[in-house]
């Protein structure tokens, strides 16, 4: 099953400062194959279930190896069967209405 998710990792006390986590999650995501986008809020991933998920699982182990006591994980996500899932594709679909009136 072709999932598309936005993950949010939230480390607790560590400070304010969350780069250095944001960063390594990024790179735990490149790492498993997937295409992460980051944004000010997320980051969104696609890709199948067993492999977004287990990436989103070592991103979580991974801060909490960083010295993160405690981890809010936040997920949005959307699931196909009948094709691929593509944030691009979503997107172009909506511009499209949008310019059509």
């Amino acid at each position: 099953m072709q999932a598309s998710v936005m993950v949010s990792v939230i480390p607790i006390g560590v400070g304010v400062s969350l780069s250095e986590y944001v960063a390594a999650c990024e790179r735990v995501l490149a790492q498993a194959g997937l295409n992460p986008q980051l944004h000010a809020h997320g980051t969104n991933v696609e890709g199948e279930w067993d492999v977004v998920f287990s990436a989103v699982r070592e991103c979580v182990a991974t801060v909490h190896r960083m010295g993160a006591p405690r981890v809010s994980t936040h997920l949005k996500v959307s699931t196909r069967t009948d094709r691929p899932v593509s944030g691009e594709n979503m997107l172009r679909s909506v511009k499209e209405k949008l310019a059509s009136g």
